[in-house]
């Protein structure tokens, strides 16, 4: 392990040209911070390119994290930096991040060599905008035990520092695959998946579809909802009803209402009939 103590020292200053997506993107590299995300991203095998500590702020489970980066490091050399208080202040994103900080290479999943385990729980979001709202779908995505998250039409950055925050590291957890509409549609009637679609005018209520059998949620972004292809592609449009007088939940909230009523009801049941299209 090295001492890094000068902010102009040149892996400081790669550290923070990550902030910038058109960085990452060309070097193909993202930031991890945090005990909790650095924690599992590890557990997932992932080997960070670059690791940086502040061992006087590490608790008793930032100390385990570093001597199994010490244990990295002394087959890579000079691969993990230690350094200052006043220094880790200035690269991290959050006050509370625990005194760690990798940097790991883009997690790339490809989708058309992926099978999912039977029955399938698939979650599809359309154009989502806001990393922190893919963030939290994936935390829940993590607790309801979803097989993927795949999103399509220009979604937001799935290697953005702000989605692995606010994921609480089920970044790692959860596969997450990046896929065109047409390709995904053709994903899921090759595996025989129905297509459950979520909107305001749904014909049904979302608690009264048959989720037991394979099944993909689709939920369009909180700007512009559905495109019309995945209307039509949907074999049921289900709604989420609504009381009050705003017009929609935040899409995490949506989504997290979705998932459950697939738990609730695989619950209920050891029936999971096969989906037939058409």
């Amino acid at each position: 392990m090295i001492t890094i103590t000068s902010p102009h020292n040149p892996r400081i200053k790669d550290l923070l040209k990550l902030a910038k997506s058109n960085e990452r993107d060309r070097r193909r590299l993202t930031v991890v911070e945090g005990e909790r995300e650095c924690s599992r991203a590890l557990a997932a095998g992932i080997i960070p390119q670059e690791a940086f500590v502040c061992p006087e702020l590490l608790s008793p489970l930032g100390r385990q994290l570093l001597a199994d980066l010490t244990r990295l490091d002394a087959q890579r050399r000079s691969w993990l930096a230690e350094i200052p208080a006043h220094l880790f202040a200035k690269l991290a994103y959050r006050e509370d991040s625990g005194g760690l900080i990798l940097i790991i290479p883009y997690l790339v999943a490809d989708l058309a060599a992926y099978t999912p385990p039977s029955p399938a729980f698939i979650a599809i979001i359309e154009g989502i905008e806001k990393p922190g709202n893919l963030g939290a779908i994936l935390r829940t995505a993590d607790a309801a035990g979803l097989q993927g998250l795949i999103v399509t039409a220009g979604a937001t950055d799935t290697h953005n520092p702000n989605v692995i925050r606010a994921s609480l590291g089920a970044r790692f957890t959860v596969p997450v695959f990046e896929s065109s509409t047409p390709d995904t549609l053709a994903w899921l009637r090759r595996h025989a998946i129905q297509i459950i679609a979520a909107a305001p005018d749904g014909l049904q209520r979302y608690t009264s579809g048959n989720y037991t059998g394979p099944t993909a949620i689709v939920l369009g972004s909180e700007a512009h909802g559905l495109s019309p292809t995945w209307r039509a592609a949907a074999d049921a449009l289900v709604t989420i009803p609504m009381v009050g007088t705003v017009d929609s939940l935040n899409l995490a909230t949506s989504t997290a209402l979705l998932l459950y009523e697939v738990v609730r009801q695989r619950a209920m049941t050891t029936d999971h009939p096969t989906i037939n299209h058409a």
